[in-house]
């Protein structure tokens, strides 16, 4: 019997030993086309040479300084890098772990903004339904997941949610992108003068939800309105891109595609490609100059932000896409899967909805097409769909709860960069014999 605490202790887990591009092989020597990045995060596959060197020689010459006593060179160029790239306003770069980290790190910088302005009153937080921000206490009170929150809410704090933007599921028959926009914008502008917005600290959300929905962006002009409304308040702008962002969904930044920026964005997953575990806040120069005029500190931390090797890591990466251009091939290969997965379950009985950008696409599941009904959550679809593909050599990330936390099945669809036109068919084919074996 295994002592690892896996993620289920019923589970039976074939065990990787080696990664071949796009491929993981097991113990058995099977592969398995990683459709889905692990959680959207292997956007390099699991062999890039150039990065495997970068970790190696940054582990030969210094692995890890503690950041309260140094800096380092990785740390440096990776902050540089990023911000040459950032949306307009992101002046600076906090490192951490993870995407959970980022979050929790985003949140205590807004707060820690509000005090240091005169503004200790500020303190509520505004998040969206189905959303999810991260596993720490923080970032799950943040989500909006029912399900995930549940057993955990005694332990969260209040944060007060808003509708989505789901136009598969919300948008009113007849009801214009700009309508149901203005729509949501009340219900946002509604919370927050219910709370006073003296009171309101910030609005957190995903510029394209990840795991929780299925790779669903926002109408067009949804993020402009919400950036509005939250300016004429004093409110900060979150951006969790810890998921969508590093080129998924075809730009580097996925608020890039919305035309609008943040006070906050929280990036993960693809900014070291799962070669390192890093994560980052990039931080907007008001926000840094603020703290910088007041205490002078940002009153947080953790052991491993500013972590040499995973900077190290994570440089090597973003160089990579960048000087092979792979956001092209993002654009180019994720409309050719769209393409793909349109023609094949375009007309499925059982398909709803095929959405996304780039390489983030998602298929929601129903029970009728007409209707929209989902299926029986006890049914439990979306796994059984996972057990079907890793059989036929293929992952994907199949969830439940889609709708409410508790009703709905979709499969998330997140494959590395360096994909080409051969790893879309098989994509396609594995998925769809995975899906029509669970629905005949």
């Amino acid at each position: 019997m295994s002592h690892v605490l896996h993620r289920s202790l019923s589970a039976s887990y074939p065990t990787a030993v080696a990664g071949d591009g796009p491929y993981l092989i097991d113990a058995g020597g099977k592969r398995y086309l990683d459709a889905c990045g692990g959680a959207a995060v292997s956007c390099l596959g699991h062999s890039d040479a150039a990065v495997i060197g970068a970790v190696q020689r940054q582990v030969a010459s210094m692995a890890y300084a503690h950041s309260s006593f140094f800096s380092s060179a990785p740390m440096e160029e990776l902050a540089d890098f990023l911000v040459a790239r950032a949306p307009a306003g992101i002046d600076s770069v906090y490192f951490v772990s993870g995407g959970s980290e980022a979050v929790e790190s985003a949140l205590k910088l807004a707060r820690q903004h509000a005090v240091e302005r005169g503004e200790p009153q500020r303190r509520h937080l505004i998040a969206r339904r189905q959303s999810y921000h991260g596993n720490t206490l923080g970032a799950l009170a943040a989500g909006g997941n029912a399900w995930r929150r549940r057993q955990f809410a005694p332990l969260l704090i209040d944060v007060t949610h808003v509708a989505p933007c789901y136009a598969y599921r919300d948008q009113a028959d007849g009801e214009t992108d700009g309508h149901y926009v203005a729509r949501l914008g009340r219900e946002l502008e509604e919370r927050i003068l219910e709370l006073g917005a003296e009171n309101v600290l910030a609005f957190i959300a995903e510029p394209v939800v990840g795991a929780t929905a299925g790779a669903l962006p926002a109408v067009a002009g949804y993020f402009a309105h919400m950036r509005a409304i939250c300016q004429r308040h004093g409110v900060l702008l979150i951006l969790d891109e810890v998921m969508c962002g590093m080129g998924r969904t075809g730009s580097l930044f996925a608020c890039e595609q919305e035309a609008v920026t943040a006070d906050l964005i929280c990036i993960a997953k693809g900014l070291g490609a799962g070669y390192q575990p890093i994560g980052a806040v990039m931080v907007s120069q008001a926000i840094r100059d603020t703290i910088r005029a007041g205490t002078g500190f940002f009153q947080h931390g953790h052991t491993y932000i500013g972590h040499a090797t995973a900077c190290a890591a994570a440089l090597a990466v973003q160089q990579q896409i960048e000087q092979r251009d792979l956001l092209a091939n993002v654009r180019a290969m994720g409309s050719i899967l769209k393409d793909r997965l349109v023609q094949r379950f375009g007309d499925h009985a059982h398909v709803g909805d095929i959405r996304g950008r780039g390489l983030f696409l998602g298929l929601e599941l129903v029970q009728d097409r007409a209707t929209r009904q989902p299926f029986d959550p006890a049914r439990c679809l979306h796994a059984q769909i996972k057990t079907q593909a890793m059989q036929a050599g293929l992952m994907c990330y199949p969830m439940g709860g889609t709708i409410d936390g508790q009703q709905g099945d979709h499969v998330l669809l997140a494959p590395p960069y360096i994909i080409n036109a051969g790893h879309v068919d098989e994509i396609v084919d594995k998925l769809a014999r995975a899906i029509d074996s669970c629905l005949d």
